[in-house]
């Protein structure tokens, strides 16, 4: 029974989908973006010290109304920058989501932090705030203004949010236990660009807070990130690390202490830059893309549409579906039949606390991760799809 349910969804799939070769989400390239790289390439500034990364600075800047934006290389390269400029030293604890990109477990390791794996909700995939503040409160105690694990007797220092596919999480209540526990908050908005809560921008809540622009983003300059933070002294570290560490002379070359070649190149930015002039236009198209998916799905016998909670607007970076649970079983089979229709779904990422080397770090109860890996299915969300849709009859 439940194949045959399997093979209805496909089949539903195929309708929606009548032509072939949909991807996840690929770039949209326009002929602004074509005539900002050649200009980038013409006045030959395509260095990190070119004149694209400012301008790109500048409106993030004011897209965003972060007070300072950092421009970096990734999105990983900026929470390995910010756990370095919050002195998160060996040993210490971060709290991370489970259901996540590798990128923060990686970056805590890089500084010889210790990822502890914490559980989401299913409404937004974003941290359980009740589940995680009883369980703070159970396992750890405030001793000098630190929070300490009593299990493992470390120091706790800090929080890592996702707003998991651009839903915004709840990040009030994050914030709130953050101080409760005397938390430092690191949001990870790297696909968070265009989203808000309360008409703030993501990324803008934490003590810093990190975009990407990788190629599959909502805004790409093909490889890229950037860091955004309100605290003056927090920024002038930042991007003091991100330029190795020079001291700025006209010709000497001198470093007062370990930095890292994470600058942005010029030549990226005028490509993020050029994007950045779109975003409304990617947004408005991907909300029509989730508004005619929900039309699609609201009867649908076999999933439903994950959608924004109240006081948050999603960019909808990857409009995604749950299964019910009699289908959860049948994932990996329903993205199969799906990919050989050249319908380019995709699963989340595997669970952080079941990748080999990530296995052995402190974890809460994460059953709700769980539940959530088997079922959810990402589908095709790039902003040009809309347009090969919308004629689309249920």
């Amino acid at each position: 029974m439940k194949i045959k349910k399997s093979k209805l969804l496909v089949k539903k799939f195929s309708k929606i989908f009548f032509k072939k070769n949909f991807f996840l989400h690929e770039p949209d390239i326009s002929i602004r973006e074509i005539k900002e790289v050649e200009n980038c390439l013409k006045i030959n500034q395509v260095s990190s010290s070119g004149l694209y990364a400012k301008k790109f600075e500048n409106k993030l800047k004011k897209y965003t109304k972060s007070k300072f934006v950092i421009p970096v290389s990734s999105g990983t390269a900026g929470l390995h920058l910010s756990l370095i400029a919050l002195s998160i030293k060996k040993n210490e604890e971060i709290l991370i989501p489970n259901l996540n990109y590798i990128a923060v477990a990686n970056a805590a390791l890089y500084v010889g932090a210790v990822p502890h794996f914490i559980d989401v909700r299913k409404t937004d995939l974003g941290i359980d705030c009740d589940k995680l503040n009883n369980y703070l409160l159970k396992n750890t105690k405030l001793k000098n203004k630190e929070c300490v694990n009593i299990n493992t007797g470390r120091k706790i220092k800090a929080i890592v949010p996702t707003h998991t596919f651009g839903l915004v999480s709840d990040i009030n209540n994050i914030n709130k236990i953050a101080k409760k526990f005397h938390l430092k908050t690191i949001e990870d908005a790297a696909e968070g660009l265009g989203a808000f809560y309360k008409g703030k921008h993501a990324g803008t809540f934490g003590v810093i807070g990190i975009l990407s622009f990788n190629g599959n983003k909502i805004v790409t300059s093909g490889a890229g990130g950037a860091l955004l933070t309100s605290n003056n002294k927090i920024a002038s570290r930042l991007r003091h690390l991100s330029q190795i560490c020079k001291i700025s002379h006209p010709w000497n070359y001198d470093y007062d202490e370990l930095g890292y070649n994470y600058k942005m190149p010029s030549l990226n930015a005028a490509l993020g830059y050029a994007q950045l002039q779109r975003i409304n236009y990617f947004l408005k198209e991907k909300r029509k893309l989730f508004n005619l998916y929900l039309k699609i799905f609201s009867n649908n016998k076999y999933a439903k549409l994950i959608k924004e909670n109240i006081d948050t607007k999603s960019n909808y970076w990857l409009i995604t579906i749950l299964l019910n649970d009699d289908l959860k079983k049948n994932k990996e089979q329903i993205i199969k039949l799906l990919h050989a229709k050249k319908i380019m779904v995709r699963p989340a990422w595997k669970l952080l606390n079941k990748i080999s080397y990530l296995k052995k770090f402190p974890r809460m109860n994460l059953s709700n991760s769980a539940n959530l890996f088997e079922r959810i299915i990402n589908l095709p969300s790039s902003s040009n799809i809309f347009m090969k849709l919308k004629n689309y009859n249920e």
